[in-house]
């Protein structure tokens, strides 16, 4: 609608600078010393949902960081939307491979390089500002509420406890999210699923302490060695993971959708130059859209242990670490998979040193029917903004809250992301497209539009 547009473009360069102050905030929810940030970006993001026409808005505590809550109502006869987005970022570690700061904002060549950018400060705000776009010109077509929570990047440990207590609070017919991405602005696409998580770390140890490698090396088990060796067999020469029982409850894509997911573009040689890598690795016998999208995988995050720093040091460790996380697909449910993970690991550990292995977090995979009101919506919106269809994808990261969103509150989740896989999510130099920033603020009120016409219908 004209309304919309005219009042979008009058207002799109406090838009951006509203984003920048938000992304100024270091609110990183893995770090205690960012604690005070953490409540410090809650407020922000209240007060910019209050400024933006929400009839109220509220920061609920919870055990770990708070939750911020707001919403819009026009008439109880309308559809509501409840949108979800975090506030919390990751760590921005290694610093000195970012080009600028990472929490001092820097718009150059139409994208703004921040951590958080993308994710998710720069596609939850999108929706607030497609609330004040509704709002400003009197044309909100349904209800609206909005969840922001400031540990999704930590695993949602206590959102799903938030969620549980107050069902009537977050009421809704449909659950909107921006955390995902599209193919390109030439090619949108609307993920129609996320992958799950388990998430675990692993301790093994040898000696009682550190040893002198010479004088020990050869007569002890070295922690480190043992690891790798335990890390090494998770996969066979095919890149299959090798824990038993791993694909048991693993959905098949069927012919026709990997069909489709094929006429997604995808240029191997620019893919491999963009990420600087000789060869392409994954499980045989599948794409690499489909390895990223519809299959399992099982990654370590990261390994440790012994001496790293400068010079040399001839030790024996004592102990090495490694952290392990496995994406999930459809039927595979998180528990399950942690416990086989874990037995597995403890299983494959040999007698000469001691493992113990600790969860972290993890969620269930998520689809979205394609038949649903929610996703023709979404794709209708598409449509109405970038002039094409969008191709229906499924995508590779995870959302821990989804699944848990559908099973306590009844309704269908829709992702509407417009973030892309090149924007550096969790790496140095995050970044956002300040085209996609804007297209997202344009498309959303079309959502909320085609929406309320295809529930009313």
């Amino acid at each position: 609608m004209q309304a919309w547009k005219d009042y979008q473009n009058a207002n799109k360069d406090r838009f951006l600078e509203e984003l920048l102050e938000l992304l100024r905030i270091p609110s990183v929810s893995a770090r205690s010393e960012h604690k005070d940030d953490m409540l410090r970006c809650a407020e922000a993001v209240k007060q910019r949902m209050l400024e933006a026409g929400a009839d109220n808005a509220v920061i609920y505590p919870t055990e770990g960081h708070p939750v911020v809550y707001a919403e819009k109502f026009i008439d109880a006869a309308k559809p509501t939307v409840l949108v979800y987005g975090h506030y919390d970022v990751q760590p921005a570690d290694p610093l000195e491979l970012w080009n600028s700061g990472p929490f001092e904002p820097t718009v150059k060549d139409g994208k703004i390089f921040a951590r958080g950018s993308c994710d998710d400060k720069g596609q939850f705000y999108m929706h607030i500002k497609a609330l004040e776009t509704l709002v400003q010109t009197n044309t909100l077509p349904v209800n609206v509420k909005m969840i922001i929570e400031g540990e999704e990047e930590i695993g949602s440990p206590s959102l799903a406890t938030f969620v549980k207590a107050n069902k009537e609070l977050l009421q809704a017919d449909v659950i909107l999210i921006s955390d995902t991405a599209m193919i390109s602005m030439e090619h949108p696409s609307i993920d129609v699923g996320v992958r799950g998580l388990t998430y675990v770390q692993i301790e093994v140890t040898g000696a009682n302490r550190d040893l002198h490698s010479g004088v020990y090396g050869g007569a002890v088990a070295n922690p480190i060695t043992i690891l790798a060796r335990m890390i090494a067999s998770l996969h066979d020469e095919n890149n299959h993971i090798t824990i038993p029982n791993f694909y048991d409850d693993v959905v098949e894509a069927s012919v026709e959708e990997r069909a489709e997911l094929a006429k997604a573009p995808f240029d191997e040689a620019e893919y491999k130059q963009e990420l600087g890598v000789n060869e392409l690795w994954g499980e045989k016998g599948y794409s690499t859209n489909e390895r990223t999208g519809i299959r399992p995988t099982l990654e370590i995050n990261g390994i440790w242990g012994g001496y790293t720093g400068e010079g040399s040091k001839t030790v024996l460790p004592s102990k090495a670490f490694a952290k392990i996380s496995c994406r999930l697909v459809p039927n595979q449910k998180s528990p399950k998979m942690e416990k086989l993970l874990i037995d597995h690991l403890y299983k494959i550990a040999p007698a000469n040193v001691t493992v113990k292995v600790e969860p972290h977090h993890g969620g269930d995979p998520y689809m979205t029917p394609v038949d649903s009101n929610e996703y023709l919506a979404a794709a209708k919106a598409i449509e109405a903004t970038f002039g094409k269809a969008p191709i229906p994808v499924r995508g590779g990261g995870s959302i821990p809250i989804t699944a848990l969103f559908e099973s306590e509150l009844g309704c269908k989740v829709v992702f509407l992301g417009f973030g892309l896989d090149s924007d550096n999510l969790h790496s140095p130099n995050e970044k956002y497209d300040i085209f996609n920033f804007y297209k997202g603020i344009e498309t959303i009120p079309y959502f909320h539009q085609f929406y309320a016409a295809l529930k009313q219908a």
